[in-house]
């Protein structure tokens, strides 16, 4: 990885292939560049394909202020002018997609012509997620609100790379980023609602694309359906995987995807 220092945080970025749309891919909270490492070379072939890590979450893991989504897309609009790109697909894992809308809202339409989203709680948050992210605020509570949520994402399914990302990468981060991400997440439902309810709060609309596996719920491909059907820039594509890692779980489903709509 390279690193740039950007607004006074180093930031760790790598740049894959040369050629067609720039794919800008975005992790979740407590996550790495490493949760791309099985997508990048189903993508770069015919991308430009661009991976950067959240202050914080680098090689350098040194505590820093804090800091949400604003910050964030703060971050990637100066990465993207130091890397003199003028055009590019952002593609967001979970609730990285809170930074990827406000990156959208800031550039414009012209410079961020389409976003894509992958795994993200589309819907209002039910109250056992928001009792999970209030566990993960607590010190005394949050090591088991995560495991909860570990637990609720890798679904008892035997995917090895998801087992091994949730301990080894995700567990690496301890209580300072993990309360952070979560107060972070909440205030972002109370605020905006949903992410649907964000999306069409957008100063300019363009496509979006959801691509997910869970929940794998028929309330949920429906709720995406009623919505896509009000507000035709938006369309929801379920991928059949059981947890909550398409990167990991359903790469090449997840590429082919990717692939057709950065065209």
């Amino acid at each position: 990885m390279n690193t740039l220092t950007l607004h006074g945080h180093p930031l760790d970025h790598d740049v894959t292939g040369s050629a067609g749309p720039t794919l800008l891919l975005l992790s979740g909270w407590c996550q790495d560049h490493r949760l791309f490492d099985p997508l990048v070379p189903l993508l770069a072939g015919a991308h430009r394909v661009i991976r950067a890590d959240w202050r914080g979450h680098g090689a350098d893991r040194s505590p820093v202020a804090d800091f949400g989504y604003a910050e964030q897309a703060e971050d990637l609009v100066a990465l993207l002018d130091a890397l003199d790109v003028d055009r590019v697909v952002p593609v967001s894992t979970s609730h990285g997609g809170w930074a990827a809308l406000e990156l959208a809202d800031r550039l414009g339409s012209d410079r961020v012509p389409r976003v894509a989203v992958i795994d993200w709680l589309q819907l209002e948050a039910p109250a056992a997620f928001l009792a999970d992210l209030r566990a993960g605020q607590a010190p005394e509570l949050w090591a088991l609100g995560r495991q909860r949520l570990f637990d609720t994402w890798l679904d008892g399914a035997d995917c090895p790379p998801v087992a091994e990302h949730l301990s080894r990468d995700m567990a690496s981060f301890g209580f300072e980023m993990w309360a952070r991400s979560c107060w972070v997440i909440e205030a972002a439902y109370a605020h905006w609602g949903s992410p649907l309810a964000r999306m069409a709060a957008l100063r300019e609309q363009r496509p979006i694309l959801h691509l997910y596996s869970q929940p794998a719920e028929d309330a949920y491909h429906l709720a995406q359906l009623a919505f896509s059907a009000e507000q035709p820039w938006y369309r929801a594509q379920w991928l059949g995987g059981r947890t909550h890692f398409p990167t990991l779980e359903s790469p090449a489903a997840l590429a082919r995807h990717l692939a057709e709509f950065a065209r």
